[in-house]
């Protein structure tokens, strides 16, 4: 226990005190302070099932991002003679990287945005197949919408990697010779 935990439990032990000496309840005080989580658990908030559904989600999303590197690697093997000339005119491997690197992260930002489009219409849509006031539960967060954004960036660009390494370490001479 913090200071400050401490101070609090006592804060609460002396105002339940004071309201069953008032009468407003004759059993004693029973307080008791826990954390989100350890509360979350007690009261079975969330069901066990959704642990499930965060492995199959995060499952597929690693298989989408393998897929997507897949691709990533297809494309800027494609483009291995542009590199090549651009080597040879004297760009760096790390200029070639950065550019990857980016195109990698806007692929990400153009997935994120549609992906968040998608969920706007998916959301605007449960309006048309429950109770109104059921469907008034469903609605976006602002922080929700941009861990989303965020995440699909970075995942990208961790996706993006191992691709962009490939197409930075493209060689000009064998390049130059092969065209």
């Amino acid at each position: 226990d913090t200071a400050a935990e401490s101070q609090y439990k006592q804060y609460l032990d002396n105002y339940a005190s004071a309201q069953q000496q008032a009468g407003r309840f004759n059993w004693p005080p029973n307080n008791r302070l826990r954390d989100l989580m350890a509360w979350l658990d007690q009261e079975h908030v969330v069901p066990p099932d959704t642990r499930i559904s965060l492995y199959v989600a995060l499952g597929l999303l690693l298989v989408c991002l393998v897929n997507t590197a897949g691709l990533l690697l297809a494309k800027f093997l494609r483009r291995a003679s542009e590199i090549g000339v651009r080597r040879a005119l004297g760009a760096s491997r790390r200029e070639i990287y950065t550019q990857f690197l980016i195109e990698s992260g806007m692929v990400g930002l153009a997935g994120g945005v549609l992906g968040l489009v998608l969920t706007g219409i998916g959301i605007a849509s449960v309006g048309w197949v429950l109770p109104r006031d059921i469907a008034a539960l469903a609605r976006l967060d602002v922080s929700l919408l941009i861990t989303t954004l965020i995440v699909a960036i970075v995942a990208t660009m961790l996706a993006g990697l191992y691709p962009t390494m490939r197409a930075a370490a493209v060689q000009p001479a064998w390049q130059l010779k092969s065209n």
